[in-house]
């Protein structure tokens, strides 16, 4: 956001309907804005910025958003997800025509040249996702002539990927993280402080990471991964002395929560794949299509500032 004009925000903002009125006290807002470094005693010059927006400012994410509105997919086909300054493009390929994702790739480069913003070719990296009993070569993707990394797995909004569609990436990384906050549970058990506070701890540090994205990638993953993490649950009952869900219970949970609010949403893309029972009380899932003999490319976009090559994360 920091490298975007305001005059690029000002024009989508008039476009999407705000007053003029509106729109002169934003752009006079981020324009001519006053910044100095301190370090200790000492403070920089002052320098004059009018770009971006002040970082810690409640606008700022929903201008950046604003401003990332017309960053929308050409192709059915293919699907862009925005979250932050992160994007991926999600490409279904058929009848090996790779035209429509790398036209998309290609387009969604050009959007962000045209919005003052830059992709970090270096941090951008590609995922297949192949099924087929007979696979052929993928051909590299360049962008501004630099080619993106294929890679076997990815982190996607804090969920690692595999090609293969396997989560044995992924548990570990949440058995690994939830042993480590483990240790701190434990001192603070040490410390006498009651169960209560021990529970708080263990729901905003330990079980926050087991339930995140749980109805995704839980149904899925082996049965050995599922005994590892319901350990970490018994575990941590015995240092609270206090009864705890267990894994099942939070994805069971979980899953009619995200099914009941799917149902009363009718933008939901899911929204069609429930219908209602003849009794009138329940729903049911109908049987999503089948991935087979599909190709599906993942394509990550970390978006960075022109000055500050490492990006943002």
């Amino acid at each position: 956001m920091e490298t975007a004009e305001p005059r690029h925000l000002i024009e989508k903002l008039s476009l999407l309907g705000l007053n003029t009125c509106l729109c002169n006290w934003i752009l006079d807002f981020l324009t001519g804005r006053p910044q100095s470094g301190r370090i200790g005693n000492s403070i920089s010059s002052t320098t004059t910025l009018s770009t971006g927006a002040p970082q810690g400012c409640v606008l700022s994410p929903l201008l950046f958003t604003l401003l990332t509105h017309d960053c929308a997919e050409m192709h059915s086909s293919n699907h862009i997800i925005k979250f932050a300054d992160d994007t991926t493009v999600v490409g279904l390929i058929s009848k090996n025509d790779e035209s429509a994702y790398r036209e998309e790739v290609q387009r969604l480069t050009a959007w962000c040249k045209a919005n003052s913003l830059s992709l970090n070719v270096n941090k951008t990296k590609k995922m297949v996702v192949d099924f087929r009993r007979a696979q052929s070569g993928h051909s590299p993707l360049f962008i501004d002539g630099t080619s993106v990394e294929i890679v076997k797995s990815t982190k996607f909004l804090g969920v690692h990927l595999a090609e293969n569609f396997t989560w044995s990436i992924n548990t570990s990384s949440i058995s690994k993280k939830d042993q480590q906050h483990l240790y701190f549970l434990r001192r603070l058990r040490k410390a006498r402080l009651p169960p209560p506070i021990l529970t708080v701890f263990y729901r905003g540090t330990i079980e926050s990471v087991l339930s995140s994205c749980i109805t995704a990638w839980f149904g899925n993953c082996t049965v050995s991964a599922r005994k590892t993490l319901q350990q970490i649950v018994r575990t941590a009952e015995k240092i609270i002395g206090f009864s705890l869900p267990s894994i099942t219970d939070m994805y069971t949970t979980r899953c009619i929560r995200k099914a009941n609010s799917i149902v009363d949403d009718a933008t939901h893309s899911s929204h069609t794949l429930f219908t209602l029972l003849p009794s009138g009380k329940s729903d049911t899932v109908s049987k999503p299509y089948s991935m087979a003999g599909l190709t599906t490319v993942l394509y990550t976009f970390p978006l960075i500032l022109a000055d500050e090559p490492d990006g943002i994360q």
